[in-house]
């Protein structure tokens, strides 16, 4: 497996990114590092955690990513194309029928 590196303006390794896979493996050890980093630099910047529903305004979108399934997944559950999941996750609002129809198409996926 190879990981990306981003570097910085003076072209040092900054980051790195990682498979959700690895991540999640990982987290709990990075947010102890990163927690001890804050206490050392209490005066620099700090880390402040990834909340995907800062992100994520659709709550299609956010369902099925919290469930951890693609598109197309959803897709065959519901019996419609990716193509139309994609323009649902893109509408500003969804209905609530339309909304508990995916909560429960997520729930029996699992």
């Amino acid at each position: 497996m190879t990981l990306q590196k981003i570097k910085s303006i003076q072209g040092k390794d900054e980051y790195v990114l990682l498979p959700m896979a690895v991540y999640r493996a990982l987290k709990d050890q990075i947010e102890k590092e990163l927690a001890a980093c804050e206490s050392n630099q209490s005066n620099e910047q700090t880390y402040e955690p990834f909340v995907l529903e800062d992100y994520v305004d659709n709550p299609v979108a956010l369902a099925r990513i919290k469930a951890g399934i693609t598109q197309e997944q959803l897709a065959q559950c519901l019996g419609v194309s990716q193509a139309y999941v994609s323009q649902i996750e893109r509408r500003d609002t969804v209905t609530n029928k339309l909304l508990e129809r995916v909560c429960i198409a997520i729930h029996n996926t699992k």
